[in-house]
Formats: structure tokens, C-alpha cells, sequence
């Protein structure tokens, strides 16, 4: 009869045992009460309460925590706007208290926080300006916010504005706006490539007529020189220089009928052409020749005549 007692005091025993101790995880902080009055805060590891009398009334973790707080306004020229702020917190672990007493949703209190901060800064600038200075909203709402949670025993260790949202059909603008602005540039660029073309080719077309016109000059003065030779190789056979520049003309005429049959392809025309062609254009230029020095030695005497 004695050893069926046992038993059950043993078992009771051992949930008694069990129920003086308890253990407290790494970063967590246990909130014992004793009759419902706070009695004491106990940190990781295993911890004694007495049962009945004492209770675990809360745990809070002592891990940085985030909340993310989406928050819709309006910009400075009336453009709806949706930002997302990360709001990384810890509870101060000598505050621990003050942190579970004092305020019992933590993240509803930094949500206003938040909105209160963000609705009062966004509607000073221009949802460009929003882009640029969403530092300057994010420090606003650390130091509103670390001001306000230190009292109730939290540290905003950082906040973040994470997300810039504009209405869809803003953003839609927007993209066309910058694709506008990149067809500029591209446009610009393009324009720029075709003007250095131009003047590149009108360069070089510049630089081809001139070494084209001083090939021809050369030419020609070479061919001078020639018929300068010839001259003088006729003078000294008893050709005057009239005759010596006629002949020369005519043998050139033929030369140059004798290219034009050697040529099969040729588009050449040669006028005149006619076998008495030669004969005529050597009287010709004879006749010319005369003329001219008749009326060079006209105008000579008439020059004289007239200084007497």
C-alpha cells in the first residue's frame, strides 16, 4: 500500500521540481510577477521562480528588430506618392521595464510615428526631390522617433526609406519623359557624327581638288616646257616661231586621232576630224599668227607717234 503512495508524491514532487525552474533563451528578457506585481527581470539561462506565487508574465527579445511601414501622401506638386520605411529597433535591455509596463503595442505607437513624419515632410518637396533627398526623410523619422520610443524603452537603432512608389500612371510619364530625353541625346549625337562626316569628306574633296589642280598644273607646265623645247629645236632648222607653233598643234591633232582609233571603248569625239582638218588648222593658225603680229606692230607705231 505504501509503494502505490509513493509513486504519485514522486510525480507530484517532480512537477513541483519543475515548476521552480525554467529557462531563458540567448537576447530574451522574462518578466516574473509575483501575486501580479512585478517582482523581477530575469536574462538567459536557467532561473528559479517559486510556483503559484511567482509567474512568467512576458518575455521580450533583445534582438534588433524592423518594421516596415508603407506609408501613401501626396508631393509638393500633387503627385500621390506610397514609401516604404524599414524602422530597425531594440529594446534597451536596462529599459527593459519600461518596455513591457509602459507601452503595450510598440508598433502601432512607431506606425504613427512614422506616418506623422512622413505626411509632414514629403508635401515640402517635389516627388524628384523625393527620390534625391530620401536620406533627409529617413534621419527626420529616426530623430522623431528615437526621441519619442527612448521614454518607453526602445533604441531606433536605424531607419531606412526603402521604397518610392508613384501612381502608375506617373511612372508611365516618367518613362516616356526619360525615353524623350535619351531619343534627344541619341539624336544629338547622331547629328553631331553626320556634321564631322560632312566635313571630313569636304576636307578630304578640298584636299583632292588641290593636289588634282596641282597635278594639272604641273602637267601643263611641263607640257609648256615641252613645246618651249620644240620651238626652239624648229627655230634652229629655219622655222620661225609661228610655224614651229602651228606644226606642233597639228602634230598634237594627230596624236591625239591616233589614241582614240587605239581605243575601242572610247566616248571621245574629235572635231574637226576631216583629213583636210590638219591643213586647214595649220593655215589658220599661221594666218592668226600673222595677224596678230601685224596688228602688235600696229599699235606700236601708233604708241610711238603719240610720245612725239
Amino acid at each position: 500500500m505504501g509503494n502505490y503512495l509513493l509513486i504519485p508524491i514522486l510525480f507530484i514532487g517532480l512537477i513541483i521540481l519543475f515548476k521552480f525552474f525554467f529557462i531563458v533563451k540567448q537576447q530574451t528578457a522574462v518578466i516574473i510577477e509575483r501575486f501580479g506585481k512585478f517582482q523581477s527581470i530575469r536574462n538567459s539561462g536557467l532561473q528559479m521562480k517559486i510556483p503559484i506565487v511567482d509567474r512568467i508574465s512576458g518575455r521580450l527579445s533583445l534582438k534588433i528588430q524592423q518594421l516596415d511601414v508603407i506609408v501613401e501622401t501626396k508631393t509638393k506638386d500633387d503627385v500621390f506618392v506610397k514609401l516604404k520605411v524599414s524602422v530597425q529597433y531594440v529594446v534597451i535591455k536596462d529599459k527593459v521595464y519600461e518596455a513591457f509596463y509602459k507601452l503595450e503595442y510598440p508598433h502601432d505607437q512607431i506606425t504613427s510615428y512614422v506616418f506623422d513624419v512622413v505626411r509632414a515632410e514629403v508635401p515640402k518637396m517635389k516627388l524628384d526631390d523625393v527620390f534625391v533627398k530620401k536620406d533627409d526623410i529617413a534621419i527626420a523619422v529616426k530623430a522623431e522617433l528615437q526621441d519619442a520610443m527612448l521614454e518607453y524603452g526602445y533604441d531606433i537603432i536605424k531607419t531606412l526609406v526603402t521604397d518610392i512608389d508613384p501612381d502608375a500612371q506617373v511612372k508611365a510619364a516618367m518613362n516616356r519623359i526619360n525615353a524623350s530625353e535619351r531619343e534627344k541625346i541619341a539624336a544629338q549625337f547622331e547629328g553631331d557624327a553626320a556634321r564631322i562626316l560632312i566635313v571630313e569628306k569636304a576636307k578630304a574633296e578640298a584636299e583632292s581638288k588641290r593636289l588634282q589642280g596641282q597635278g594639272i598644273a604641273d602637267q601643263r607646265r611641263e607640257i609648256a616646257r615641252g613645246l618651249e623645247e620644240s620651238v626652239e629645236v624648229l627655230n634652229k632648222v629655219g622655222i620661225n616661231s609661228q610655224e614651229a607653233s602651228a606644226l606642233i598643234v597639228v602634230t598634237q591633232h594627230y596624236d591625239t586621232l591616233q589614241a582614240i582609233g587605239e581605243e575601242t571603248n572610247t566616248n571621245l569625239i574629235l572635231l574637226p576630224n576631216s583629213p583636210q582638218a590638219g591643213s586647214d588648222m595649220l593655215n589658220n593658225m599661221v594666218a592668226s599668227f600673222t595677224a596678230s603680229n601685224q596688228i602688235g606692230e600696229a599699235m606700236k607705231q601708233q604708241n610711238k607717234k603719240k610720245e612725239e
